[in-house]
């Protein structure tokens, strides 16, 4: 392996505005707002502020999959937080997640607004909230949460580690590419491991930990995460890739990865959500403008 730096740390660390490739417009060493501006809300009980990543897509499945089982009190508005324009900055949406990381719900149903942030705590709330892809029995319950909160630990790793030194730095470095490729596979390998034996990640039954990894690792052995495929050679990982299609071919799954999305073809795109007819009703025109 080659040294890629001659770099020595300093003594005490300083922010260099101009440091951080892809991403530096967005990043800070400090919390709080930047600017003025309210989160707006619609009609239904759940507000939901977000972006159709990973993590974002969680959420807006759990949704989709609620409303599928018939919880009418799962009905949702997702408003777009375009986090590269630094959206997630704004006065409303720090208060609604003081972290500036989407996505953000807050739940209007009751006499007073709660906020739930990191997507993981969604899940969990939502699940508990409508008593739906969680079990109840204590092992089924504290393995499907073992595997929520396995996905909750892995994912700075698969996408602040392999996928920031693999696609966003602006220089390749050898050992950081190598050291998250390697983890990335390890987690791979721990999930093909477990999926040649249970069709479901917590068992035989579809969870809230499906919906949680799905996004993720389901994205990455589908080719849709940084362009990876070829380089981790994720078709070796058969059961993944058996259990990801299965997910992906699921109607709420598609819909719920629509939400928010601002990138691929315009007709996968449904930059907002206030109603399920928005998914038959769209339009180009209604895309550009949003």
């Amino acid at each position: 392996m080659s040294d890629s730096s001659d770099y020595v740390p300093p003594k005490v660390w300083t922010w260099n505005k101009e440091n951080g490739g892809h991403f530096a417009n967005i990043n800070r060493p400090i919390a709080g707002p930047t600017h003025d501006k309210e989160l707006p809300v619609g009609k239904h009980p759940l507000q939901l502020y977000s972006l159709g990543t990973p993590n974002g897509v969680k959420v807006t499945v759990m949704l989709e999959e609620l409303l599928a089982l018939g919880h009418s009190g799962a009905e949702y508005d997702a408003w777009l937080i375009r986090i590269g324009d630094g959206d997630q900055f704004g006065s409303g949406f720090v208060g609604a997640n003081p972290n500036s990381k989407i996505p953000a719900l807050v739940d209007r149903s009751g006499a007073e607004p709660i906020r739930v942030f990191e997507s993981g705590a969604i899940l969990l709330y939502l699940a508990e909230k409508f008593k739906a892809f969680l079990p109840t029995e204590p092992a089924a319950r504290a393995e499907c949460l073992s595997w929520l909160f396995w996905q909750m630990g892995s994912a700075p790793y698969l996408g602040g580690g392999f996928g920031h030194f693999y696609a966003y730095a602006p220089t390749k470095i050898e050992y950081a590419i190598n050291r998250f490729a390697m983890e990335t596979k390890r987690q791979l390998d721990v999930l093909d491991r477990r999926l040649a034996d249970h069709e479901y990640i917590a068992g035989s039954e579809y969870t809230i930990a499906d919906i949680a990894i799905w996004p993720w690792y389901g994205g990455l052995v589908k080719g849709w995460q940084y362009g990876a495929g070829e380089f981790l050679s994720v078709q070796e990982y058969t059961h993944v890739q058996r259990w990801a299609n299965a997910i992906g071919e699921r109607p709420t799954v598609q819909r719920g990865r629509m939400v928010n999305r601002v990138s691929g073809e315009p007709s996968s795109q449904l930059h907002e959500r206030h109603d399920a007819s928005d998914f038959d009703t769209r339009t180009q025109d209604k895309l550009a403008a949003s």
